[in-house]
């Protein structure tokens, strides 16, 4: 049977299980040399995402996260997507987590009429650039995004989608 998978805002009372999700991911599966006091967003998601325009989803199955995805309004119609990120035993086509979050936060754009959409990632996540790719994102140099893109010192390579209405 097939586990049903919920995507829904979620607010501080889940920064543990997002900051449980996303650290192990970051330093131990990816090695990617990042720490819980760099991310200050993680520990005050309200602050940071809901408060400004944007907006912080999980992915649940039954009442475990398992996934999240965040949305930061940069102003000029535009969005910065953070902490896409899937538990491993999550990942791929048969639940479609990602998939799902990536499309909630995508409508979430469209509906708030924010027409470009960024991110950041690093180059060892080849599976990412894989997803964001098969989804429209093109790669796209750094100097090429707008000055108001907030850059995450780890990340190394770039993306960029337009959203037409």
């Amino acid at each position: 049977m097939k586990k049903a998978l919920t995507i829904k805002p979620i607010y501080n009372d889940f920064c543990r299980q997002i900051i449980d999700i996303i650290l192990p991911i970051q330093q131990i599966e990816f090695n990617v040399p990042v720490t819980l006091e760099a991310q200050p967003d993680l520990l005050d998601i309200e602050t940071n995402y809901h408060q400004t325009g944007g907006n912080f989803w999980g992915a649940f199955v039954g009442e475990e996260l398992v996934g999240t995805i965040a949305l930061i309004s940069i102003g000029q119609n535009g969005g910065a997507i953070r902490k896409m990120f899937v538990k491993k035993e999550y990942r791929g086509k048969e639940l479609g987590a990602a998939q799902q979050l990536l499309e909630v936060l995508l409508q979430y754009c469209r509906d708030k009429h924010i027409a470009d959409v960024y991110l950041g990632t690093v180059d060892l996540l080849k599976a990412a650039h894989r997803f964001y790719e098969r989804n429209g994102f093109v790669l796209t140099d750094i100097n090429d995004f707008p000055a108001y893109f907030p850059r995450m010192m780890a990340d190394n390579m770039f993306y960029h989608l337009h959203l037409d209405k």
